[in-house]
């Protein structure tokens, strides 16, 4: 448990370095990803989703790691969405961008910090109720991509990857 802590604050110490140098944490980027006129927070995320989906599936088939896929539930995902959408829009910060700005000195970024405290609170106290609504509300069970093309991993997270390659061309010519 100990090495788990460790490899957590690890990890997120680094995320939050990249955070920092790939310019996300500033509220022009955040605004303009908002406006949907700056893309560098796009292309920073699909790049770590691209670079994690290669790895984990690498990991799992050295035998290193077991996925643990967890159910997809769509009713729980468009209010969390939304709830997150909102605060996102209102504060200009995302949760992990806050806490990078806080880093950063920036202290507007508390108010994401609060509401993500609040947001955990909120939700460890409703989960009673919410365990019988909303978290059974178009409840999908545990599926993948791969899973329901009934298709390898390896066919789809290239393809995926050549996706974003081809996306982040595209942003390059339009200037985004």
């Amino acid at each position: 448990m100990t090495n788990q802590l460790i490899y957590g604050l690890v990890t997120g110490i680094l995320f939050g370095f990249f955070l920092q140098r790939g310019q996300v944490l500033r509220y022009d980027k955040q605004i303009g990803a908002l406006r949907l006129m700056d893309m560098t927070i796009l292309k920073f995320m699909l790049t770590a989703i691209f670079v994690g989906s290669v790895g984990i599936y690498l990991l799992k088939d050295l035998g290193l790691v077991k996925l643990s896929i967890k159910s997809t539930v769509l009713g729980a995902t468009i209010i969390g969405g939304l709830i997150f959408g909102l605060g996102w829009g209102l504060l200009g910060y995302c949760p992990g961008t806050s806490m990078g700005a806080i880093g950063e000195g920036r202290w507007d970024g508390l108010w994401g910090l609060l509401g993500m405290l609040a947001g955990a609170a909120d939700y460890a106290e409703s989960y009673p109720l919410m365990k019988r609504t909303v978290l059974t509300w178009g409840d999908l069970g545990k599926i993948t991509l791969p899973g329901i093309l009934g298709i390898s991993h390896w066919i789809v997270v290239p393809v995926f990857v050549l996706a974003g390659v081809g996306l982040f061309y595209w942003f390059e010519k339009k200037n985004l």
